[in-house]
Parts: structure tokens; C-alpha cells; sequence
């Protein structure tokens, strides 16, 4: 085992390997749990049920979950979230599920592994595991922790994946809120286990459990620890309680670098000792308590196998030795391992991203596109984590001295993100920012530069608000005007979905109903004198040209009509179509931040095929709208070439055979007031239908936000 390791201590207290979970939304324990590494935490699945308010032996994985939980330290005691890592549900000794609560006895799996979001200055020190043995004495504690809590046990018999323990005549039983906690042995110094059930004898006389004072016979069970490894492997989560860190690559170019700098920076043993307990402590590494120190090449070996601890070095040294904190860095330039931020700064970065009002948050891609012009490609994912050590991997610049040191992507975010947010939010953010610019060594005037930028976009672009908007997926049935549906409302934060999963059948009367019952709940929420919703349309290449903005609700009680476009901005926009060609996804980002700057091109020539209207917009590659006015056929091929490669806004007359008086009345009309042009010529022809016979019809992609993942399939039979 090296200086550096995942797995326990003998010396661990183990009434602070003790962690309480609690349940959602009340201080109440639901159980206990243990540390498995200083970042993670086992317990039991029945006790993550019980924390979340499912029934105890709910088989299906509450996905990632968050739980709130109580870790203890000599000194004081930490609240922290934590989020669902690895699920073993219980299972039933016949492989079956559920288990079932009045005839299973036992039970086998019933596992979780909960991971630390922000561990923070958390440091908790997870206990050494051994092998539970027949004659066993072991030590359990409530799932509150408290030292008085204790109950002792020995281990009778180990039958297979279960271990039967019998507590003593005095002294506490276990019981509820035990389960999921450690079963300590005080002779192995370790943790043998988890307690997962306790039996309660019936009362003769009622059927009922009797109390514990009254009980004869204190019998509970437990996971023995050879097999919650089992388990633990089955499930992936084998390199959470494996010894050592991850694999070294021994070609990697900064290795013998950093192990020279190591014994320049670091020469005598006693400093090299406390720069490693600070990066082991900060990096949730074990470490021994003997007073020695890593020798300098497997410290080397740490920072570029773990890709926060040369952060987290430089961290520990930047105010005691700023040249050497600034080798080191220049040292991880040549890895591909090491990421920017230190632990501490990564979960101070994502506590106070959470602490953002939605509205703001939802605008990270926004400010990503805006303080990032010149990426070719922008970090995606599902979480948040995700997103943010995509930035990490990012490189930057710096206009003012080209020669010193970039301002890092991320920095630039946060400067862009700060610039939009309020002003108790924006300084933390800003002091964030300072303070990691400060550990790199990055000057002042670099981050005011990144800054003073911000503020200019969050003056012009930045403080421009979305509308609020209703998403509809729109799927036609083959030979037939029916259609499915499903809908989203999003006020700002983002699409929340608002309907089933469009089994039902609709006609476009019906359709019009349900959409102008969404906006109906959108206008209600709506702050006096904001705009009417807009309606986002998303439809597959064969739906451009539905006539949604024509759907008409047919209600004999309504006493004014309601047609849809005529009431509210309707547009359409095909996914489909960018998600086929992915390599223009930069191209419509690009366009998109040049809406009020760029070039509109009309293309009327029916003599223009696909293969020229590709070559014009590969040639102009400033233009960010396009009006088509060519007869159907050589339309609908124009109009996909255009949102394919990117073109964001593309009006065309889904009712013209040619030359269209509607399209030529857009063409005036400012990119931006395109929505409402269109709903004001398409209102106009309820009433004057001679006068304005068009049908225009306005695709446009909004680069600024997101829609939901679509599950597109082949057009349906109509029945």
C-alpha cells in the first residue's frame, strides 16, 4: 500500500465513521450509513427508501437522487447533500423482487453508494474493513450517531450473504434507525459489516413486535464485508473501496518533470509530508499517521494520475512559495491529466452555481457561447459536473499581453454568468473568480479585461429576456390530419414537460385545445406587461408545412374565436434536421450570436438547386436568415439545405407557387420582430383573407435554448 490510498485507517474513530441519513425535508433519521472513502458513503437501499419516502423495499433505482446527511469530526458536525452513485436493491433469497416485508426474514443485496456533492471542508477519515468471522464481537450505533447509541453483538453464524448476530442481555439492542451503519470490531480495528434487519418477537398475546426492554431474544443480521465487496464489484463500485489510486501512465510527460520539481521545491522531507496531508486531506486520500512523508516520484505520480491534486497542491503552496506554485504549474501544461480547479474550488464553484436563481442557470449556455466565440466545440451534459469539467479542459486568452498567462475558459464564464446574475450572486461569483485567477498566478488587469467585456455583453445582449414559450412536438398520422402531441412549458429555466408521453390522438381543433390550455397556465404566471408566449412547434422534415398556426379550437361555449396563430407567435423548428448533421452545429451557434449584425439572402431563382443554395451559404457564411420564394417542391428542398447547415431563420409561404406578397412583407420586417410580423399578417388573414392570402411560415432556431431531447419515430398508421 502506497503513501497515498483509498482504503481506510486503522486508526479511525469509529464513532466518526458513523453517518446519519436523514429524511427529505425533516430533521428525522432514516438510518445510518458509513464512510466507505472519505467522499462516499454506504448504507443500505431499504434506508435511501425510507430517507426519500418510498416503501422500504421499492426494487427500482430512485435515479440520482439527492439525500441530506450528517457527518461527524471530533470537532463539530457538517450537513451535506449527497447524490445516488451505485443501486443494489433487496432482493428476495430466490432472486425475485420485490421483497416481501411479512414473509422474507431476510434478504440479499439492499446496498447503495452515496457520493458527496461538495464534500468542502469536510474531512472525514473512513475506517480499515476486514472479514467478518463466526464468534465475531462487533459494536453497532444508531443512525444518529450519538456515543450513548452503542450496542454490542457477536456474530453466531454466517450463512452465506447474511451474518445473524446476537446482542447482549444488557445494555442497548439494535433497532430501528440502525440499519446501514457499521459493525465495528474493536479486536481487527475495522468495520466487518453493515447492519441491515433486527427480528422482532411477536407479543403471545397481541401478534404485535414487543419493545425492546421486553424482548428475550436480540437478533438482528448484517452484510458481512466480504460480501458487500461482492456486491460492491457486481455493481462497478469496486475502484471506490480498492486500495491505491488509478493507474499511472508512465509515459506521461510531465511525470519526470514534476518529480524533479518535487525535490527542488519540496527538498526536506518534513515539508514534503505536510504538502501531501493538505493534498490527501483536500483529495480524499488516506494517509499514515506515522509522521512519514511520499518519497518525491510517488508524489509526482499523484498529481498526474489524480486529475484535482496538482490544484490542490499548488493550492496548499501558492502563498508561501509563489515561484514554485508557478513552475508547477507550467509543469501541468505538458499532462493531459490535471484539471484547473482544486476540490475546494470546484465545490465553493458548484455550491454557488446551485445558489443561482433558475432563470440565471438556465442562461449558461447562453454565456458560454459568449464568452467562448472562438470554440469549436462547447461541453455538454446532462449535470452540471459535467459541464463544468468540460470548461476546465478549455485553454484561453488574453488580448492585453499575449505573452502572459491566459485567462482559462471557465474564468470567462463565470465573469459572463456573473455579469447576469444579481448582485448578492455576482460577488460571489467574482470573488471566486479572483481567488483562482490569484492561485494562478493570472494578473488583475487580465480578469478586469474578461470582466469589463461581460458587462459590455450583459448591457447590450446579455440582459435581453427569452419569452416565456410552449414547446410542442407535433406527429402526424400517415394520410390523415390526426396528430399526436407532446408539450412543455418553460418559464425561463428551461422545457418541464406538461403532458403524457402523445399516445393520444388529436384533431387539429383538438390539438389547438391543448395547446391553449398550456399557454392559458403560462399567462397566469406571467409578471404584468410581459409578452404573450410563444409557441415552439417541433416537427420532423415532413411537418414544416402543417398548418399549425391555422388550428382553430372548436368550443360552441366560447364566445370569442381562438385561432392559434392569429393569438400567439407561432414557429416551427426541425431538431431532425442539425441532429443529422452535426458538423454545422458551430455554424448555427456562430450565426445565431450574429442575428442583429448579420447578412438576410432571399432565394427566388427556381433555376437554384440544393447544390448551389449549399454553396452560397457556405460562401457567405454571415448570414443568419434566409426568405425562400420558389414554387412547393424546389421550396421544401431549399428550406431544409438552409436549417440543416445551421441557418437559424429561414421565412417561407407554405400557400405560394412562386413570388409571395407575404414573404416580400417579411423581408422588411427586422430579424428579431420576425415572430410578431408574422402573427400580425397571419391575424390579418381572419378578417381580410382576400387582401392576405399567404401562409408564411417562420422556422426559427433559437441557439440560446435548449429543447427537450426528442424521441422521433417514423410517421404513424392512422387507425
Amino acid at each position: 500500500m502506497g503513501w497515498f490510498h483509498r482504503g481506510g485507517t486503522a486508526d479511525a474513530d469509529p464513532r466518526y465513521c458513523v453517518v446519519s441519513v436523514l429524511r427529505s425535508g425533516v430533521n428525522l433519521t432514516a438510518g445510518a450509513g458509513v464512510l466507505l472513502t472519505a467522499g462516499a458513503v454506504l448504507t443500505c437501499a431499504h434506508v435511501v427508501n425510507d430517507a426519500l419516502g418510498r416503501p422500504a423495499f421499492e426494487p427500482g433505482s430512485p435515479g440520482e437522487a439527492r439525500l441530506d446527511l450528517s457527518l461527524r469530526t471530533p470537532s463539530r458536525v457538517f450537513r451535506r447533500q449527497a447524490r445516488l452513485a451505485h443501486w443494489i436493491p433487496p432482493r428476495r433469497r430466490d432472486g425475485g423482487y420485490p421483497v416481501r416485508e411479512k414473509r422474507d426474514l431476510d434478504w440479499y443485496g439492499d446496498l447503495a453508494v452515496l457520493v458527496l456533492e461538495r464534500p468542502g471542508d469536510f474531512h472525514g477519515r473512513p475506517p480499515r474493513w476486514v472479514p467478518m468471522e463466526p464468534g465475531q464481537r462487533l459494536r453497532a450505533w444508531h443512525g444518529t450517531g450519538l456515543g450513548s447509541s452503542f450496542a454490542d453483538v457477536r456474530v453466531k453464524t454466517l450463512d452465506g450473504a447474511v451474518a445473524y448476530l446476537d446482542g447482549e442481555a444488557t445494555g442497548m439492542a439494535i433497532g430501528p434507525a440502525y440499519s446501514g451503519g457499521p459493525l465495528w470490531s474493536e479486536t481487527a480495528q475495522g468495520v466487518a459489516g453493515l447492519v441491515t434487519g433486527h427480528f422482532m418477537p411477536p407479543d403471545p398475546g397481541t401478534g404485535r413486535a414487543l419493545p425492546l426492554s421486553q424482548q428475550i431474544a436480540r437478533r438482528s443480521w448484517g452484510i458481512p464485508w466480504q460480501q458487500v465487496q461482492q456486491e460492491l464489484w457486481a455493481a462497478g463500485a469496486a475502484p471506490l473501496f480498492e486500495e491505491g489510486t488509478a493507474e499511472t501512465d508512465p509515459d506521461d510527460p510531465a511525470l519526470p518533470l514534476l518529480a524533479d520539481l518535487l525535490e527542488t521545491v519540496l527538498p526536506s522531507a518534513e515539508r514534503r509530508r505536510d504538502r501531501a496531508r493538505a493534498v490527501a486531506e483536500r483529495c480524499g486520500y488516506a494517509y499514515p499517521s506515522d509522521g512519514s512523508a511520499p518519497g518525491h516520484q510517488e508524489f509526482a505520480r499523484l498529481l498526474v494520475t489524480d486529475p484535482r491534486a496538482l490544484a490542490a497542491l499548488t493550492e496548499a503552496m501558492r502563498l508561501e512559495d509563489p515561484d514554485g506554485t508557478e513552475r508547477l504549474l507550467q509543469a501541468r501544461l505538458l499532462s493531459r491529466v490535471p484539471l484547473l480547479l482544486s476540490p475546494r474550488e470546484f465545490d465553493r464553484l458548484r455550491g454557488q452555481l446551485d445558489e443561482l436563481p433558475e432563470t440565471v442557470r438556465a442562461r449558461l449556455p447562453q454565456a458560454m457561447r459568449a464568452a467562448l466565440p472562438l470554440a469549436a466545440a462547447l461541453p455538454g451534459g446532462e449535470r452540471l459536473d459535467e459541464v463544468v469539467t468540460g470548461l476546465e479542459r478549455l485553454s484561453g486568452d488574453s488580448h492585453g499581453d499575449p505573452s502572459g498567462p491566459r485567462v482559462p475558459g471557465l474564468l470567462r464564464v463565470v465573469e459572463f454568468l456573473a455579469a447576469i446574475s444579481p448582485a448578492g450572486p455576482r460577488a460571489r461569483l467574482r470573488l471566486w473568480s479572483l481567488g483562482v485567477a490569484d492561485r494562478l498566478g493570472i494578473p488583475g488587469s487580465a480578469l478586469a479585461e474578461r470582466r469589463s467585456e461581460a458587462e459590455e455583453w450583459a448591457r447590450t445582449r446579455g440582459s435581453r429576456t427569452a419569452p416565456l414559450r410552449v414547446l410542442v412536438q407535433v406527429q402526424t398520422l400517415t394520410g390523415t390530419d390526426r396528430y399526436r402531441l407532446r408539450l412543455w412549458c418553460d418559464e425561463g429555466a428551461g422545457p418541464r414537460q406538461v403532458s403524457g408521453e402523445g399516445e393520444r390522438v388529436y384533431s387539429g381543433a383538438q390539438a389547438a385545445g391543448e395547446v391553449l390550455r398550456a399557454l392559458e397556465s403560462l399567462c397566469r404566471a406571467a409578471d404584468p406587461g410581459e409578452h404573450r408566449p410563444l409557441v415552439e412547434a417541433l416537427v420532423d422534415r415532413a411537418g414544416l408545412n402543417l398548418p399549425i398556426d391555422e388550428w382553430e379550437k372548436d368550443d360552441p361555449e366560447d364566445v370569442v374565436p381562438a385561432v392559434l396563430g392569429a393569438e400567439y407567435q407561432v414557429v416551427v423548428n426541425c431538431p431532425e434536421l442539425l441532429r443529422r448533421n452535426e458538423r454545422f452545429l458551430p455554424d448555427w451557434r456562430r450565426r445565431w450570436r450574429q442575428l442583429d449584425t448579420g447578412v438576410a439572402l432571399q432565394f427566388s431563382d427556381t433555376a437554384m438547386g440544393a447544390r448551389e443554395i449549399y454553396g452560397t451559404l457556405m460562401d457567405r457564411a454571415d448570414a443568419v436568415r434566409v426568405s425562400v420564394a420558389v414554387p412547393a417542391g424546389l421550396r421544401e428542398e431549399i428550406v431544409q439545405v438552409c436549417l440543416a447547415v445551421g441557418v437559424p431563420v429561414v421565412v417561407w409561404d407554405r400557400a405560394g407557387e412562386g413570388r409571395s406578397a407575404a414573404v416580400a412583407q417579411m423581408d422588411v420586417v427586422t430579424t428579431r420582430e420576425l415572430p410578431e410580423g408574422v402573427r400580425s399578417y397571419r391575424a390579418k388573414t381572419v378578417h381580410r383573407p382576400r387582401d392576405y392570402p399567404g401562409r408564411p411560415v417562420l422556422a426559427w432556431a433559437d441557439a440560446d435554448r435548449t429543447v427537450p431531447q426528442l424521441y422521433l419515430s417514423e410517421p404513424q398508421e392512422g387507425s
